[in-house]
């Protein structure tokens, strides 16, 4: 399905346009590796338009809506999104490599966090505080100005819904830097939102590379907050680059999350569960569950259940509609396999397959389990980014705690146990943003407050804490005798 809009432009005001050098990049399909259309290469020319325009919008028609009127356009935006259901997802699909349910998903959660922020941007209350006699304070939540956002390529609907929708729902005006390898959705997104009624300039969309266009947005003067999601790497530099303007900034990295499976825990419930969440988008999933932990007595029976699940795992072109697509380049292939050497033959215990029909250009790695690793081994250590996961054992809860909490990363975890006591425990003590008791994920959480410690990055998405980070906290004391 041919997208209905020009995906080699830039969304600048409310209306597509040239990026101001003209130059494209290609857009690449995974599944086969060739090239499906061009996007613009926009630079910091791009986005000191998009900064201005985004200004204009706050000082004129966006700033001047009530917050109950912003609600209405988000929520009638996620009404936009469900009626293109069928074009996002293939889009989706096609763009990023994953299998077209997995893509629909995504777009029924794009249209979720249109709803909820649509339905919360009016509820965002200050409070009053006790003080002197003769005082009355209260506080007030208030848009921190132009936000900017750089967005990923393995959920681009996701994340934009759970950033750019917060934002706006605050009232500020976005601009948005999608990734490079898959930006069909972002552009859509933009459309869409042009069609809702949004006031030009309150969303701003430049593609481009993040060297060039996502490093002129994250160092802008322009820009009040940015929000990124993507490598530890880049978010050093983007956060780095943010302090140069002393502008506050949302990570988040990834992860290397764990799933603690004790004695008792019910297995048949815990299964799908231990091997889906890690290999969901082909294990390209900032909260990927790519470490298995296993109290030792049960460690051989859960091996060999998650063998056989892996086992009968099929990789195949996104339109297949299979286990899991291919991953988004060349080069994370690369990358996936570069780590899979690293691991000796007796220690794959399972994999996948390839499906015989797959084109020969796709980015396709067969699913692999691991066992036999120490704690500290690379492979049980950093973030693959592919669908990998690793068995490790342990003996007691001490134990399967130092073993949970025993990387950099601190994003997701849980915990597969009947005894209510530990389940209290470890969700105290596991480093996670999220911990999980007997399930994983809780099936997106659009509501549930989502971030991380460590290298997994700071600062909190989706809920009502989204909300309060797109806002700027205002105290006003009044002295009245």
């Amino acid at each position: 399905m041919k997208p209905w809009f020009d995906t080699d432009k830039i969304f600048i005001a409310g209306r597509w346009m040239p990026c101001a050098s003209n130059a494209t990049l290609p857009l690449q399909d995974p599944s086969t590796g060739g090239e499906i259309g061009r996007i613009a290469r926009g630079t910091s020319e791009d986005i000191d338009a998009a900064v201005e325009a985004a200004r204009a919008a706050l000082s004129g028609d966006w700033g001047r809506l009530t917050a109950a009127e912003r609600g209405r356009l988000l929520s009638r935006l996620g009404t936009l999104v469900l009626e293109h259901t069928d074009a996002l997802a293939e889009m989706e699909a096609t763009d990023v490599g994953k299998p077209l349910t997995q893509a629909r998903a995504d777009v029924i959660a794009l249209a979720r966090y249109c709803e909820f922020y649509g339905g919360a941007a009016d509820k965002v209350m200050g409070e009053t505080i006790p003080y002197l006699d003769g005082y009355t304070v209260y506080t007030l939540r208030e848009p921190i100005g132009v936000t900017g956002h750089i967005v990923p390529w393995n959920y681009p609907m996701q994340i934009i819904g759970r950033s750019v929708g917060a934002a706006l729902a605050m009232g500020n005006a976005c601009v948005l830097k999608p990734a490079e390898e898959a930006c069909l959705t972002a552009l859509a997104f933009a459309d869409l939102a042009r069609m809702a009624g949004f006031p030009p300039g309150a969303l701003n969309v430049v593609p481009g590379l993040g060297a060039e266009a996502g490093a002129a947005l994250s160092s802008h003067p322009g820009i009040g907050h940015v929000s990124f999601t993507g490598s530890v790497g880049t978010g050093r530099l983007v956060q780095a680059a943010a302090a140069r303007n002393v502008v506050p900034v949302t990570l988040e990295l990834g992860g290397k999350s764990p799933q603690l499976v004790f004695a008792d825990a019910d297995l048949d419930a815990a299964l799908p569960f231990l091997v889906n969440a890690g290999l969901q988008n082909a294990g390209q999933t900032c909260s990927a569950s790519s470490r298995i932990l296993v109290e030792r007595r049960r460690f051989e029976e859960v091996t060999d259940r998650m063998a056989a699940a892996y086992r009968a795992k099929v990789a195949a072109p996104a339109m297949a509609d299979r286990d899991l697509g291919p991953l988004i380049s060349a080069r994370q292939k690369e990358i996936v396999t570069g780590y899979l050497d690293l691991a000796g033959q007796g220690q794959r215990v399972a994999e996948g397959r390839i499906d015989e029909d797959a084109p020969g250009g796709g980015h396709y790695v067969a699913p692999v389990l691991l066992a036999g690793l120490a704690p500290d081994d690379r492979l049980a250590q950093e973030e693959i980014f592919g669908p990998v996961q690793v068995l490790l054992p342990f003996d007691d809860e001490e134990e399967a705690a130092s073993i949970a909490n025993g990387t950099p990363y601190g994003l997701v975890a849980s915990v597969w146990s009947c005894d209510g006591g530990r389940q209290m425990r470890l969700a105290k003590r596991l480093r996670a943003g999220q911990v999980f008791l007997n399930n994983y994920g809780a099936g997106g959480g659009v509501e549930l407050p989502f971030g991380g410690t460590g290298h997994s990055g700071h600062g909190r998405e989706k809920g009502f804490e989204a909300l309060y980070g797109f806002s700027s906290l205002k105290t006003v004391a009044a002295r009245h005798g």
